[in-house]
């Protein structure tokens, strides 16, 4: 089944992450279980699904990261530690956005990375999944996108 197309909202955000990264080398796009991700060092750091960010912070401030507004964990059941997903309102000032994405790279030299799967040699397993994709361009003639700021001040 082909996958569902990004909505203008989602390509802002994946936008704006990669202009964020911009200024590194060491970044590679994937995506995961439905979120675009964007590895750092080879480990993930942040990613985005519809329009919410998933960032990647230290397990030892977990709890810390929970009682903030505009959060959640990633996996309620306690087995991802420091991941968390962070809505919009989270993420809606120049600052707030700044300081996700200052934790998130901050630990990433910290963080581990997960080995690589070896890849599959059947047919079906060498069409699964594209590394480093990117949105897929728009069609000649079709509207322009209409660009939201990410930014309540922005507005």
């Amino acid at each position: 089944m082909p996958a569902r197309p990004l909505s203008d909202e989602t390509l802002h955000l994946i936008d704006a992450v990669r202009a964020a990264l911009a200024h590194r080398a060491d970044v590679d796009e994937r995506t995961m279980f439905g979120c675009w991700c964007f590895f750092v060092d080879g480990k993930l750091c942040i990613g985005i699904k519809r329009d919410e960010l998933l960032v990647r912070l230290p397990p030892g401030r977990h709890a810390e990261f929970q009682e903030m507004q505009n959060t959640r964990e990633l996996s309620p059941g306690g087995g991802m530690q420091g991941y968390f997903w962070v809505e919009p309102n989270g993420y809606a000032t120049r600052e707030q956005w700044t300081f996700w994405l200052s934790e998130a790279l901050a630990y990433n030299p910290l963080a581990k990375a997960s080995p690589r799967r070896k890849r599959s040699t059947s047919p079906q397993g060498s069409t699964a999944r594209a590394a480093t994709t990117k949105p897929a361009p728009r069609a000649a003639g079709a509207p322009p996108r209409q660009r939201h700021s990410i930014f309540e001040d922005d507005f």
